[in-house]
């Protein structure tokens, strides 16, 4: 995959590493960054081989939100150009939180206004205590717009109220609370261990069978249990153990081996 000089992406294995590597900048968004990142997100996710997609980013921040000069161009724009640059930035988030293969975010540093919600569109997040967040748009006389949908999900719209109308700045373990990060670390070694943990199960785990994990909690989040539900639950359980994925599972923990898609890592 190609080096850029806004985002860098390697394979392991069947780990997908992507960085953010525009550091001078403190990683901030502009056009050129959402794009090549939205595009190396969709790669890794038409890549067979590529089984976890780690989310990290170089220097002391994660992303400092949006880039100055980028603001100032927007200022300029009409109505139409900036829905499409809207519209752009909305892309990725989608496909970050859409991803067909699980996400985790490795967040060392600062992580404000867009930055935070690449973090809450991972499945997973792990921080350090360095790390640090604000959704910091309301200072600029702008709103969190785009990235709401995930924000909300992540840390609940009570707390949303508060740091959406506010733009305080939280702290790492503030973040744990909320449920924005799953796990906190003293350092960035004790991170990658975190992190090494968390891909150790994944890979033990059906690549299927996760895909449709994820689309799950997308069709049943916030809705009623009712009738139609309960239906749609018992469809789709139905559906995955007729799989061969789901045959070869259950074959496999019959039979006391490793199922064929287990990788050691």
């Amino acid at each position: 995959m190609p080096m850029t000089s806004h985002v860098k992406s390697e394979i392991d294995g069947a780990i997908g590493i992507v960085t953010l590597a525009n550091a001078d900048k403190h990683n901030a968004f502009d056009d050129v960054l959402i794009a090549e990142l939205t595009g190396t997100l969709r790669k890794l996710d038409a890549d067979s081989g590529v089984r976890v997609v780690i989310l990290s980013a170089s220097g002391k921040s994660f992303s400092a939100g949006a880039d100055l000069n980028w603001m100032k161009r927007m200022a300029g724009y009409s109505q139409e150009e900036n829905l499409q640059d809207a519209q752009g930035l909305g892309n990725l988030m989608s496909t970050l939180h859409g991803l067909g293969k699980p996400t985790i975010a490795r967040v060392q540093g600062a992580a404000y206004g867009g930055g935070v919600g690449l973090v809450a569109c991972c499945d997973m997040a792990v921080g350090t205590q360095a790390a640090s967040f604000s959704l910091s748009e309301v200072r600029l006389g702008l709103i969190p717009a785009v990235i709401s949908p995930y924000v909300i999900a992540a840390i609940g719209e009570r707390a949303a109220h508060r740091y959406f109308l506010t733009a305080e700045r939280f702290n790492a373990a503030e973040a744990l609370r909320l449920g924005l990060l799953h796990e906190l670390c003293a350092d960035d070694v004790a991170m990658d261990e975190k992190i090494q943990d968390l891909i150790t199960a994944l890979l033990s785990c059906g690549p299927q069978a996760i895909r449709e994990g994820k689309q799950l909690v997308a069709a049943v989040a916030n809705r009623p249990i009712d009738e139609t539900l309960v239906m749609e639950t018992a469809q789709r359980i139905a559906r995955v153990r007729g799989s061969d994925e789901g045959r070869e599972g259950v074959s496999a923990f019959l039979e006391k081996r490793k199922a064929l898609w287990v990788v050691e890592k």
